[in-house]
């Protein structure tokens, strides 16, 4: 059985963490038992945000009676220490508890730093002083916004995603972590959807011991294959090399990782999916991806704006407009019956 400590924080838990953004998509019945169950199994970091819509009122139920058996993580996308307050206010309300074990300034564009002008880090040092919160932390999606919270020495844990599609600039990063003493949290651990094959994913993650991986679960076969692991880790043998190997090749450059930064569309198209159809309808049953709702979807790409919006805020300096453009391209070729 895998245990990973996030640092200097202490925290350590089993090698899955269970990402509570997919519970959104389900009812607020589905998302209590999938969670209990999680715990029943072994879990118990858990990560939500201000953001996720009902996350943290679903965990809040769920972990009610357990709190003290572990460790919440949340976000807050707040922009001055006013909206700060809020945010961690209305989180421990939802989450139904006092404290919040790490809580993390949620990929914001630069890094808080005392002094700085928003007063964003004198609002987490507060909270942290008057115990409503226990660690402080950071997500990022930018190498550099991410390499200096690093090196600031202000922060406990970073968020980031890592995955084996991992570039050396990426296991860089964690290694610097590493060094620092600072907890690294893996997410995008499936690449947004991409990684099709969780056994892959675990392993490459296993090799280091430092990273916890936080697993965007929403049904319970999910959970099952994840927690089927604590005994019986898969091994990092040629067969999974060989995999990983592959989906290199085939996702190297530039793809969408589904992050949704991009996010909301003043022509209303769901880019986050559209601009990676080509890959998933390709590694996931093509049926999904055909359905008269994905063509809709797919056409509102006939509206783009070519406002650039999308382009300015994609964390990997994608250009997204001209990506929506060549996967609509390949979608209408396969509607019209080319082979995939």
């Amino acid at each position: 059985m895998l245990k990973v400590t996030l640092g200097k924080t202490g925290i350590t838990v089993d090698k899955n963490g269970f990402g509570a953004l997919p519970i959104q998509r389900i009812s607020q019945q589905e998302a209590v038992r999938l969670i209990r169950r999680a715990y029943e199994g072994g879990i118990t970091y858990f990560d939500t945000a201000r953001a996720y819509s009902d996350s943290e009122i679903k965990l809040g139920e769920a972990l009610e009676g357990i709190r003290g058996k572990v460790f919440i993580a949340s976000k807050t996308a707040a922009k001055d220490g006013g909206e700060f307050r809020k945010d961690l206010e209305t989180s421990l309300r939802n989450l139904r508890t006092d404290y919040i074990d790490v809580h993390q300034f949620h990929n914001p564009s630069f890094c808080p730093k005392p002094g700085d002008g928003t007063g964003l880090y004198e609002a987490m040092l507060e909270a942290k002083a008057q115990g409503k919160i226990r660690h402080i932390g950071i997500t990022n999606h930018r190498l550099s916004i991410a390499h200096e919270a690093v090196a600031s020495g202000l922060y406990e844990t970073l968020q980031f995603p890592f995955c084996y599609l991992a570039t050396e600039k990426d296991i860089a990063l964690a290694e610097a972590c590493k060094a620092a003493g600072m907890g690294f949290i893996a997410m995008k651990a499936l690449s947004g959807g991409l990684i099709g094959d969780s056994r892959a994913a675990y392993a490459y993650l296993a090799q280091f011991g430092h990273i916890l991986p936080i697993w965007g679960v929403q049904r319970e076969s999910e959970l099952d294959e994840f927690l089927s692991y604590r005994d019986n880790p898969p091994a990092y043998d040629d067969a999974i090399r060989e995999l990983i190997e592959r989906d290199r090749r085939m996702l190297s450059g530039d793809f969408c990782r589904g992050c949704g930064y991009c996010m909301p569309c003043p022509a209303g198209i769901e880019i986050n999916n559209c601009a990676r159809m080509s890959l998933m309808i390709r590694r996931s049953p093509s049926a999904l991806q055909l359905t008269p709702e994905a063509q809709a979807k797919m056409k509102k790409i006939e509206d783009c704006l070519h406002c650039n919006q999308c382009r300015s805020k994609c964390p990997y300096g994608l250009d997204t407009p001209a990506l929506l453009a060549k996967n609509y391209e390949d979608y209408k070729e396969i509607l019209a019956g080319k082979a995939f």
